[in-house]
């Protein structure tokens, strides 16, 4: 039977002006001759910060303590042990800053608004689009959910040669929607003016109906997947709008001043103390953020930037019922557990108590509960709607490097601080290996240069004149 071969560009704009974007469909890709070269997929870089960290000793542990979120994944991540990031030291400023601005660039800050230079998957987006990305696409995504605004190093991971961040972060999901898609319908939150609410895809729905009807130039199986497609936009619409209804209501019956809840900017938390949240509000956020990136990446509406859950040296006061797997494994309850108030009462002060000799419940419950949000989104990209033309998923195909800040919560030594800083990696489709816990011993620069030439890249971070050393058993 003769294939209709389209142009997934030609079908976008068909779809008209509103960037919904497409999966992947039978018809964009080439039918691979037999014995020919491998269907071509393309090159990603994203960089996955999470803060606060993961104290070096609960490492070791392997898959069998805070890391058992990521074991489903195990086959798919290179877990890269004792990566030193000292030289990014900058005295009389923590390792909340350091280790922060380290992260995905490995050099010290340049002053309090910018990173020390490009982070990795800048260096991957300039290698391989030097005259940019094709029309429509977003150069670089940046989004997030945190509270902690003091130094953007602190939230922001992608940035450009001269350490400036890449592109504005995206930390509501009303505008990462919009930057995704178009505008949420702003008079969609409106009570008075619900009979005038339009979603972004109503400005495609003939192009749709015809994509997804009898006459489709589209085979069966790609009209289900581009209809199942926009089902998941306008469900994520939903999502969304129905996210900002119940914000906007909560900040309405709050009493002055108000305490934050899931507020934003400068709002979040002026005086640095912290704020109160739940693990519901948290990870609700966190999820339909994470859901909306993922599924930009899946309609190649990017290939380049980064995301954060939880700013470096974040401060909230967690209160909640974790479970995992449908077991509940703790309750939350940082101030109460801690018995302080303000910035004292914050989950931050687990990881200055951290203490090997001892059992750190509480610092483990967070750091499991992170690495179970991160796991969240990785699996999002590993899903089987996420297939890709060589048969692999995206996970599979892009690089993802996940990191953090700090090998060491306490303040009082700087070695062990910065050493020791969680890594994890994909294989970027078999460029480099994975099932694996390698034990580096290096810097920062080594390893992420060693992800560099993985990926072809010539170009390299840190000084030019510097001894180096080979990172290449990370490599597949």
């Amino acid at each position: 039977m003769k294939r209709t071969r389209l142009n997934r560009r030609t079908l976008l704009q068909g779809l008209g002006t509103v960037a919904i974007g497409l999966p992947l469909l039978e018809e964009m890709t080439v039918t691979p001759v037999l014995g020919g070269a491998k269907a071509e997929v393309p090159v990603r870089a994203f960089n996955v910060f999470f803060g606060l960290g993961i104290p070096a000793p609960l490492q070791n542990e392997g898959f069998d303590g805070v890391l058992e979120p990521l074991k489903p994944l195990r086959d798919k991540l290179l877990i890269m042990k004792n990566v030193d990031h000292v030289r990014c030291d900058m005295p009389g400023i923590n390792a909340h800053y350091d280790g922060a601005s380290a992260a995905f660039t490995a050099m010290p800050a340049e002053g309090t608004a910018k990173a020390g230079g490009p982070s990795i998957d800048q260096l991957v987006r300039q290698h391989y689009h030097p005259e940019g990305l094709p029309p429509g696409m977003i150069s670089t995504l940046i989004a997030g959910t945190f509270f902690r605004r003091s130094r953007v190093v602190r939230y922001t991971h992608s940035f450009k040669d001269d350490g400036t961040p890449a592109a504005a972060m995206q930390e509501k999901p009303s505008d990462l929607f919009s930057r995704i898609f178009g505008e949420v319908p702003s008079d969609s939150l409106d009570p008075r003016r619900q009979r005038l609410s339009r979603s972004v895809l109503d400005s495609v729905v003939q192009q749709a109906q015809y994509y997804t009807g009898q006459n489709s130039p589209l085979g069966k199986v790609s009209r289900s997947r581009l209809q199942d497609h926009l089902d998941r936009v306008r469900e994520y619409e939903q999502r969304t709008i129905e996210f900002e209804k119940k914000a906007q209501q909560q900040q309405q019956e709050l009493p002055v001043p108000p305490k934050s809840k899931l507020l934003h900017g400068n709002e979040a938390d002026p005086s640095g103390q912290g704020i109160d949240i739940t693990l519901e509000e948290l990870t609700t956020e966190w999820r339909l953020m994470a859901d909306l990136y993922a599924l930009a990446i899946a309609m190649d509406r990017c290939r380049f930037g980064s995301i954060t859950f939880l700013a470096a040296g974040e401060r909230i006061r967690l209160t909640g019922d974790y479970e995992y797997n449908g077991e509940k494994r703790f309750v939350f309850n940082d101030a109460k557990q801690l018995k302080a108030s303000g910035d004292k009462g914050c989950s931050h002060e687990w990881w200055h108590q951290f203490n090997e000799k001892k059992s750190n419940e509480q610092l483990r419950a967070h750091a499991h509960m992170k690495m179970r949000e991160v796991a969240y989104f990785l699996q999002r990209l590993d899903e089987q709607d996420a297939m890709e033309a060589n048969g692999k998923t995206i996970l599979e195909n892009s690089l993802f490097t996940i990191s953090t800040e700090s090998g060491d919560g306490r303040h009082n030594d700087v070695q062990r601080e910065l050493s020791g800083v969680f890594h994890a990696v994909t294989g970027a489709n078999g460029r480099f290996k994975t099932g694996e816990m390698i034990d580096v011993k290096a810097e920062g620069l080594d390893a992420y240069n060693e992800l560099l030439r993985g990926m072809g890249v010539q170009r390299t971070l840190g000084p030019e004149k510097r001894d180096t050393k080979s990172v290449d058993h990370i490599r597949a």
